[in-house]
């Protein structure tokens, strides 16, 4: 198992951590159907309930820029 990574999701802030390596959840997300693909909660979903990342309930998030703990801007 690949080092688990933290990530936050660019649009809405949902940290997450992938369990697979980037280049298989890019694969995986190419071959959703379009419908699956229209928005970055969908596409998480699938990607969690694929067992492919850990959506961590944490209460951290980060803003649209990256920064986290979001920013007076957000």
């Amino acid at each position: 198992m690949p080092e688990r990574q933290e990530h936050f999701a660019r649009h809405g802030g949902v940290h997450f951590s992938n369990r697979v390596p980037p280049e298989e959840i890019n694969r995986f997300v190419r071959e959703l159907p379009p419908e699956k693909r229209e928005s970055l909660f969908e596409v998480l979903k699938e990607l969690e309930q694929a067992g492919m990342i850990v959506i961590h309930n944490d209460g951290i998030w980060a803003d649209g820029e990256g920064k986290v703990g979001g920013s007076r801007e957000c």
